[in-house]
């Protein structure tokens, strides 16, 4: 019986690596059943709660997932494999505006910067024991924060937003809790939440950010965290307005216990301010990513929030990487207070360019949405028949599968790489390929 499942071991960590190899090769599928508990201890040899603490091992790491009587099951699709991988390769000759990337002409020279941190470097270099954030680079984003109306608390330093809402979910919660993510949401924020063990309750929004109904009914079936996108929501655009962040606060004012965090990874290339929620919350975060206004590459995030969870996140990052580069965090600061581009002036630029293909698309009878940042999001009725007939028109677009958890079909198009000229071709080309051709009569 057990060759057809691949299991074996009289260890919990041997039985679970054995289920890990098997979901490897093939020989357990994505939402394949795993043997009933007392079955597989009884064919292996070994005590039940041998077992029980190897599924309970496996469980925890994402890998599979358990519902009462109704027994364990592999992953629909397992935390190892990222949404990433659900793309096309851009053949040669097709327009790429599914990567996400920002554009590289709006981006600052880093050259300048990283020099003067280096010559500050060799003049004062940083050693062991030294505070992991730079004081000026502390100042600077809490003047910053301070102006957006975030609450007061002290500064972290994490390698981007994912980074930092890795730690802090992991600073509060277990495995098997809930965490209330917003469907459709960045792809990456859906991979990590089964791999640390926890289960992502989706919630609904609109182009002002999370529907606060959606919101309280995630809380009631048992959430015990919200993470929400501040502005330039990925994949849709959306932006939490003043009215709608006046309605959630409402409804996270009710709920103390519920931990909040904030992405705001769209600072620097949007041109709405943000409305924080965490004045309400009790413990809470707030993020800031360097990656969209200064490039992928400049792996640097601003982190507060109450001073239980920035000094659990920065006593966790104390124990692995220790702190991120004190030179980078220099040429932060010299980026910041440089006459790099302007940040109203990259805003507007995307803006004018998402603006001009949302328009576009609608005077075409095409539903889109895009508020802020760099992506447009539109529903489509196919969605894997939408991005073949795009791509066989010279338009590589990220199908939405990869940032949906329950929500209805679409795609996704980056207008970074958009000129004007560029606007109007692209609209036709979506328009074309995601309404219905018109059915034939025969005769």
């Amino acid at each position: 019986m057990l060759g057809e499942y691949g299991i074996e071991g009289r260890r919990a960590t041997d039985i679970a690596a054995s289920v890990e190899r098997a979901i490897g090769s093939g020989t357990l599928e994505p939402g394949e059943l795993l043997p009933p508990l007392r079955e597989l201890a009884k064919e292996l040899g070994v005590n039940p709660n041998t077992v029980a603490a190897a599924y309970r091992t496996l469980r925890d790491r994402g890998v599979i997932e358990t519902a009462g009587r109704r027994g364990s099951r592999v992953r629909a699709r397992p935390a190892s494999t990222a949404r990433e991988v659900i793309r096309r390769d851009v053949p040669a000759g097709v327009r790429d505006v599914a990567s996400g990337n920002p554009d590289p002409a709006l981006l600052p020279k880093l050259g300048p910067a990283f020099a003067a941190a280096g010559a500050r470097y060799d003049e004062r270099p940083v050693l062991y024991g030294e505070d992991t954030v730079d004081p000026e680079l502390a100042l600077s984003a809490r003047a910053s924060l301070d102006a957006a109306g975030v609450p007061a608390g002290p500064v972290a330093v994490l390698s981007g937003s994912l980074d930092g809402i890795e730690r802090v979910l992991a600073a509060h919660l277990r495995p098997g809790d809930a965490v209330a993510v917003e469907d459709p949401g960045w792809g990456s924020l859906l991979d990590l939440i089964p791999a640390l063990g926890l289960r992502a309750v989706p919630v609904a929004l609109d182009d002002e950010g999370p529907l606060p109904e959606a919101v309280a009914r995630a809380l009631q079936d048992g959430a015990r965290a919200l993470v929400i996108t501040v502005r330039a929501q990925n994949p849709t655009g959306a932006a939490v307005s003043a009215p709608r962040a006046q309605a959630l606060r409402e409804v996270l004012r009710a709920r103390p216990d519920v931990l909040l965090i904030e992405d705001d990874h769209g600072h620097g290339i949007v041109d709405l301010p943000p409305h924080p929620l965490a004045v309400v919350a009790g413990h809470w975060a707030f993020i800031r990513s360097t990656s969209k206004a200064y490039g992928p590459d400049l792996r640097l995030a601003v982190l507060t929030g109450d001073e239980t969870t920035v000094d659990r996140v920065r006593g966790r990052q104390r124990l692995g990487p220790g702190w991120v580069s004190r030179v980078t965090q220099q040429a932060v600061v010299h980026l910041w207070a440089s006459d790099g581009p302007e940040p109203a002036g990259v805003g507007r630029s995307y803006g004018q360019r998402r603006d001009a293909l949302v328009g576009a698309l609608r005077e075409r009878g095409i539903e889109a949405h895009g508020r802020t940042g760099m992506n447009v999001w539109v529903p489509v009725p196919d969605e894997t028949g939408a991005v073949s007939r795009l791509l066989h028109a010279g338009w590589a677009v990220a199908p939405g599968a990869r940032f949906r958890t329950a929500s209805p079909p679409a795609i996704r198009v980056t207008v970074s790489a958009l000129a004007p000229d560029d606007i109007g071709p692209a609209a036709d080309a979506i328009a074309s390929a995601v309404t219905p051709a018109p059915g034939r009569r025969y005769d």
